[in-house]
């Protein structure tokens, strides 16, 4: 097993039993739900935010392995971002999840969330890894949905 698959399961794993910022937050300036149909995943992203910049993020829900540790390392990440940093994140998520061509500075600014380069690997599971990021980003845009991964 290489190193980065060998640290894409410790990270999945760990994040997935323990994960960070799960709780509802009921002062939440805005929230959103998501639904993978394909796999049952179900979350709630809450956002506090202040200034266009996040002072919060958490989450509830249930999910596979993938999206709960997706969804917990975005919680962490997410916080102290102004909103057009997380927009532009979300961007880098999603294609580095799907393969897209990536400029070679885009895992260094997404930190530990580059060991999600490996589910591209598995397209079925792009949805599990992206899911709150869609919660996250209608929870940005105020939309009053249910979050899609289409």
């Amino acid at each position: 097993m290489s190193g980065l698959q060998e640290l894409y399961q410790q990270v999945i794993i760990d994040h997935s039993k323990r994960p960070r910022n799960f709780h509802a937050m009921p002062d939440a300036t805005s929230q959103a739900e998501g639904h993978n149909p394909l796999c049952g995943d179900r979350v709630t992203v809450y956002l506090m935010s202040k200034n266009n910049t996040i002072t919060d993020v958490s989450f509830t829900g249930s999910g596979c392995a993938i999206c709960t540790a997706s969804a917990s390392m975005m919680t962490q990440f997410l916080k102290g971002q102004t909103v057009e940093q997380a927009q532009s994140i979300f961007s880098k998520f999603r294609d580095l999840v799907m393969g897209a061509p990536q400029p070679p500075d885009v895992a260094d600014a997404l930190d530990k969330l580059a060991v999600f380069s490996g589910v591209r690997k598995f397209p079925i599971r792009i949805k599990c890894a992206t899911l709150a990021w869609h919660a996250m980003m209608t929870a940005l845009e105020c939309k009053d949905e249910v979050a899609s991964t289409e």
